[in-house]
């Protein structure tokens, strides 16, 4: 039985590691052809050192404007045109307000926001027709949370620019649609700027705000991914599946 994904190719940028790395091998081993991207040297090595062969691992630094056009002149040369985008690339930094620096600031906005705004912009000649873009938003610029407001600020701009997006593109046949990960099991735990008994803390307090008592998995966001990049999701334009274990809906 062949897959819908076959014979397709998508684009997945934070590729090497977490939710990418679920989403690049889940749609490779559907069929499709894969290019990813990651930014750290060791972690880029060590994928391509286990990646199939329809799948491409390239450098690119997702809030570098630069960067962003040379892998899209690169997937123009290489590919001709490409099915779909996973922009999942981003980062979570949480602190308190006034521990934050205009350059931190800033350097979460570029890769959060700016970053991604001008990657579609960019894809949006790439796309075949019926393609479609998937943002990686997440739940916490839903349910509030303490030391969060500058990543919740930023996933929020995100939600917003999917909501324009999937207007603005659709006259172009293009979907535009988010996956909201509640908390996921992935490397980017460890790069919250909280010590051991912090994450610990962090950990034992969102278990318990989710009715499922588990964090997810990046497999649970990759097939939510694999869907809304799939014709399975010919009319869903324009929204945001939490992945959540029922967070968003136990807030009270």
């Amino acid at each position: 039985m062949s897959s819908i994904h076959e014979n397709k190719t998508y684009l997945v940028t934070g590729g090497t590691t977490g939710i990418g790395a679920a989403t690049v091998a889940h749609l490779a081993e559907a069929g499709a052809t894969i290019i990813a991207t990651g930014r750290s040297p060791e972690t880029l090595e060590a994928a391509k050192q286990v990646a199939p062969p329809n799948v491409e691992f390239i450098a690119s630094d997702a809030g570098d404007l630069e960067a962003i056009t040379a892998l899209a002149n690169h997937i123009q040369v290489a590919y001709g045109k490409i099915d779909g985008a996973f922009i999942n690339a981003g980062i979570a930094p949480f602190a308190p307000l006034e521990t934050w620096t205009e350059t931190q600031f800033d350097n979460l906005f570029n890769i959060n926001v700016k970053g991604p705004y001008f990657l579609a912009q960019k894809l949006v000649p790439l796309l075949n027709e019926g393609g479609a873009l998937v943002f990686n938003t997440s739940v916490v610029h839903e349910v509030g949370m303490g030391n969060a407001a500058a990543y919740g600020g930023s996933k929020g701009a995100l939600r917003s620019i999917v909501r324009s997006l999937s207007v603005e593109l659709a006259e172009l046949g293009i979907r535009v649609n988010a996956v909201a990960p509640g908390p996921i099991s992935t490397p980017i735990y460890g790069k919250l700027g909280m010590d051991e008994a912090q994450l610990d803390g962090f950990a034992s307090h969102m278990m318990s705000r989710v009715p499922l008592k588990r964090f997810g998995a990046g497999e649970d966001i990759a097939r939510a991914t694999a869907f809304l990049l799939s014709s399975d999701a010919a009319f869903i334009n324009g929204e945001e599946l939490a992945i959540d274990g029922g967070l968003i809906n136990n807030v009270g």
